[in-house]
Formats: C-alpha cells, structure tokens, sequence
C-alpha cells in the first residue's frame, strides 16, 4: 500500500501527534483543520480573556481562515480544492452559525457538479477556542 505523510509549511501546527494528512494510493485524508495562523498564538476572529475563554467570535473570519488552511495542506499534497469529495463540519455553535457557514460554504463550492458531500455536526467543544473545524477527504490526480 502506497502511504505517505504530509505537513504543509503554510498551514498551522497540528496540536497533538497528527500530520496535516495521509496520502493513501489516490485518496488524501486530512486531519482535523481549524482557523488558527502558522506560528501565531492569534486565532482569526476570536476575543479571548485573560483566562482564554472565548468572548467574542467571529464565524464568517474563522470560515474563510479554516478554506485557506485546507488549500494550504491540500497544495502540500499534490491535491487541489476541486478534489475535496468529503468534508465532515464541526460547529460549536449550529443555531448561530450555520447559516452564515452554509452562505460561506456555497461560495466555495458555487459549481454543483464538484461540490464534496458535507456532514455537518454540533459539537461542545473543539481542542483550541475556534467555533468551526472541517475534516477532509480529497483525491489525488497524479497519483
């Protein structure tokens, strides 16, 4: 079997012991990707206290943060955005967000004929302050 690890030197650190994806045969799989910046402490649209709790976010900053870091890992890999054929959403907040994520998402993803199947998901928590999470599937052309 054809395995290989991939880290992109655009996209943010992973916070535990995970590589930005792995390349099976034709099929890339994405690890957990969030909002955060390469070498930043700074998560795009989001007040934090003095104890870290979240005061404020920003969902429409974190969308757009989360799309440029999968392009950043999906480029690392050889694969494209039109290659995504699976995105899994994590949403810690499913009321308030889902309609500007899903206005988002269809920017993204305006040609229905390469649009990826998309589950999205309400979770309590994420492992960083974020509010959005996406977990990928792409293939690989030149495999």
């Amino acid at each position: 079997m054809n395995e290989s690890f991939i880290s992109s030197d655009k996209a943010p650190d992973p916070v535990g012991s995970y590589p930005h994806a792995r390349k099976v045969g034709n099929l890339l799989f994405l690890s957990g990707v969030g909002p955060r910046k390469k070498e930043s402490t700074q998560i795009p649209g989001v007040t934090l206290d003095e104890n870290k709790n979240i005061v404020d976010y920003n969902i429409e900053v974190q969308c757009h943060a989360v799309f440029q870091n999968v392009r950043y890992v999906l480029e690392a890999s050889g694969s494209r955005w039109e290659n995504l054929i699976d995105v899994t959403v994590f949403l810690t907040n499913m009321k308030n967000d889902f309609s500007v994520f899903n206005k988002i998402y269809s920017e993204y993803f305006p040609n229905k004929a390469t649009q990826p199947c998309r589950t999205t998901v309400e979770v309590n928590a994420l492992p960083t302050p974020i509010a959005i999470e996406l977990k990928c599937i792409a293939v690989i052309d030149n495999v």
